[in-house]
């Protein structure tokens, strides 16, 4: 059952409560999905301009982990201050950082205003779920979720095409200068928010934890990230850095035990729909991540597809995604009812990328497409009903907390898998002949062409290998997807 701690919030008109709430987290939603394709289409301009290119990586992963640790802190520093001052902070720290990264003369500065980018970018999406909850009455919350959900579509749009459309004309140190104006836009927008004071937390902000959740996370990506093509030299330091991090969070947890106001909120996490609600999100952003990942690739390796097509070809599944959020939000709108949509539509999603798995290689890429976008429609019930639900479980002033966990969730099980879809791929390709990885890479280095080279008997073997790889992948992806039908029946809360 809900909380019933977790009172409605005050009921306005539509209209009015639609214009007080959504264009103040818009743009922070916009800027926090377009971030990570805006700055990687630069990549290549960077590493010509600033050399190190064996560096550049960095920029992404570490903006990852410090985006990911950022986040349970913005949620607790919300709940105890104020949502609307907090993300106002997270907002000043990010454009700060997009000045010093448009001014860096040197990678290495680059990276360290990346990392601090990170830090402020990792309270955008964790502050305008939670001010969400915090001002829109429980039965529309669905409904606003859906709207969360528009922006991140519409941010993944528009990232790569204006990173490479300002990285062309004016040069990559123009799409971190580009960021000032929509900042200063969103703060405007952000401080007409009406004011609301923090929950009322007791306590001192948990330093302790959070130095102990950047131990837990930093060594738990970087051997998550080694895992996507594992080898014997590399098994050492992975197993080193899985015990680390397996050490610190047990000291972690042990640690928010004692603390009054702790930044993994233990008392939730103990709730069944809770970490229920954190496993889906978790799945959700496993799977996502996973096809979003490696579908361009087996576009273009096996269907001898051009990047730009590949991109065309994953559209459908993307937009499915969104269009499924937006549709599972107005049904809980209407019914009231939220663990119901991912438990039906999760099966017709594991339906889709078992049907992928057996018949992908007699399927045209468009077919492919079509197919997996029906799958997207049913999988975008996923992140909204986890988001949905942790509010109704958490009381108000732990709004904050609760959005945090879910986006922790959503950053881990994302990471954790296109590690373990990487490692399927390359497991398969190396257990059927030991020359079919290195083949697959030559095809993903140079196109499909070396393919087209290889004698007819050749050649079909070669395809055979890789698509039973990439079945492998499917049925990875698969399990994610029942794994939530599982948690979504079993969730004791189900109705708003």
């Amino acid at each position: 059952m809900s909380n019933p701690q977790a009172a409605a919030a005050p009921v306005q008109p539509p209209r009015r409560l639609f214009l007080t709430v959504v264009p103040p987290i818009a743009l922070p939603v916009l800027l926090a999905s377009a971030d990570p394709t805006l700055v990687a289409t630069s990549l290549p301009a960077i590493g010509a301009a600033l050399g190190h290119v064996r560096l550049l990586p960095w920029m992404v992963v570490a903006n990852l982990i410090a985006s990911t640790i950022a986040a349970p802190a913005y949620g607790r520093l919300g709940d105890m201050f104020g949502r609307r001052r907090v993300l106002l902070a997270s907002l000043a720290v990010f454009v700060a950082a997009a000045l010093l990264c448009a001014a860096a003369g040197n990678i290495f500065l680059l990276i360290g205003g990346r990392i601090l980018q990170g830090f402020g970018g990792g309270g955008l999406m964790t502050l305008c779920q939670a001010l969400i909850g915090e001002h829109v009455p429980r039965r529309e919350r669905g409904r606003y979720q859906s709207y969360f959900a528009i922006f991140i579509m519409a941010g993944s749009f528009i990232g790569p095409v204006a990173g490479g459309f300002l990285t062309q004309r004016l040069g990559w140190p123009a799409v971190f200068l580009a960021y000032v104006p929509v900042c200063v836009a969103a703060l405007a927008l952000a401080a007409r928010l009406p004011s609301a004071p923090g929950s009322g937390a007791q306590g001192r902000f948990d330093l302790a934890g959070m130095v102990l959740l950047a131990v837990f996370v930093v060594p738990l990506l970087l051997a998550v990230g080694r895992l996507q093509r594992p080898t014997p030299a590399s098994l050492p330091l992975t197993l080193a850095l899985a015990a680390l991090a397996g050490g610190a969070l047990f000291i972690l947890l042990r640690q928010q035990g004692r603390a009054g106001a702790g930044v993994l909120a233990l008392p939730l996490l103990r709730q069944a729909s809770f970490w229920r609600a954190d496993g889906i999100a978790a799945c959700s952003g496993a799977s996502l991540t996973a096809m979003v990942t490696f579908l361009p690739l087996y576009f273009e390796v096996l269907e001898g597809a051009s990047a730009a097509r590949s991109g065309l070809l994953l559209m459908p599944l993307t937009v499915a995604v969104s269009a499924g959020s937006v549709l599972t939000g107005r049904l809980v709108a209407l019914t009231g009812r939220t663990a119901l949509f991912p438990g039906l539509g999760l099966m017709v999603t594991a339906a889709t990328l078992l049907a992928a798995a057996a018949l992908g290689p007699q399927l045209s890429a468009g077919a492919l497409s079509a197919l997996l976008a029906v799958g997207g429609l049913c999988q975008g019930s996923a992140m909204l009903t986890a988001q949905v639900t942790v509010q109704l479980v958490a009381s108000p002033r732990q709004f904050g907390v609760a959005s945090a966990s879910v986006q922790l969730s959503r950053s881990l099980g994302s990471a954790f898998g296109a590690a373990v879809a990487g490692a399927v791929l390359f497991g398969l390709l190396t257990a059927q002949d030991g020359h079919a990885t290195a083949l697959f890479l030559d095809l993903v280095r140079h196109g499909p062409g070396g393919l087209a080279a290889l004698p007819p008997p050749a050649r079909l073997l070669a395809r055979a290998e890789i698509a039973n790889a990439f079945r492998g992948v499917f049925l990875t992806v698969a399990a994610f997807s029942c794994t939530i039908v599982g948690l979504a029946w079993t969730m004791p809360t189900r109705r708003v």
